[in-house]
């Protein structure tokens, strides 16, 4: 990583961080791994991207999920980001009517306000994402909050994500946590052997969530 930019970071969903444009962008940026509930990769406080191949923008057509999961995108973050990716024909590819593709785009492009980026390649995708990145980060300084919160219709989902924002936690697990131990506090003052009765939660992640909650914080070590 050169050292003009280091100071760029993205972070990736755990679904995406161990593919090919992530690999890419790990040689060009330091990259994160991230549980991102909303979007596969995240460019600033304010950019949050969701990338789909010309057949997953296709198949998210067909099974009615782009919609939700763009609404929920541009209540997360005030700059979104449709990212198509490859070089097949749209109109082809699937068994779908051209008016639908083109009325699906019409809609994403007019009512959602969401633009929408085309490239190539994953090597173009991910030297697209960087350079939105370092443009967000470096010139327009707008850093990467640790999480990105959305617009809560309630208290249990605020601490949905209050519990969300432990390591390797999930908004399933988040609530199954809650529904066991009853309060945020009660989550947090568990001992490991407890939070193992969470299905999902083997010894080591209990263990982990343990030391994070009790370890003193030293403000003078920038990296553990």
């Amino acid at each position: 990583m050169s050292e003009e930019n280091d100071n760029v970071i993205v972070y990736a969903d755990t679904r995406e961080a161990s593919g090919i444009v992530s690999k890419i962008l790990s040689k060009r940026c330091e990259l994160r791994e991230k549980m991102l509930s909303i979007a596969d990769y995240q460019l600033s406080e304010r950019v949050g991207v969701e990338r789909k191949t010309v057949a997953d923008f296709l198949q998210s057509i067909i099974d009615g999920r782009l919609f939700q999961q763009l609404t929920d995108l541009k209540k997360t973050f005030s700059r979104p980001i449709l990212l198509i990716e490859g070089t097949d024909d749209m109109f082809g590819l699937r068994n779908i009517h051209p008016n639908a593709i083109r009325g699906a785009l019409a809609s994403i492009a007019t009512d959602l306000k969401i633009p929408i980026l085309w490239t190539r390649s994953q090597l173009e995708t991910a030297e697209l994402l960087f350079t939105i990145a370092k443009r967000e980060q470096v010139q327009l300084k707008k850093g990467v909050q640790l999480r990105v919160k959305p617009n809560f219709r309630s208290t249990n989902q605020e601490q949905e994500f209050l519990i969300g924002g432990l390591p390797k936690i999930s908004s399933v697990l988040a609530r199954r946590l809650l529904k066991k131990f009853g309060t945020p506090e009660a989550v947090f003052t568990a001992k490991p052997e407890q939070l193992q009765e969470v299905d999902g939660i083997g010894e080591k992640l209990a263990k982990k969530i343990r030391k994070l909650v009790t370890r003193k914080y030293e403000k003078w070590i920038l990296e553990d």
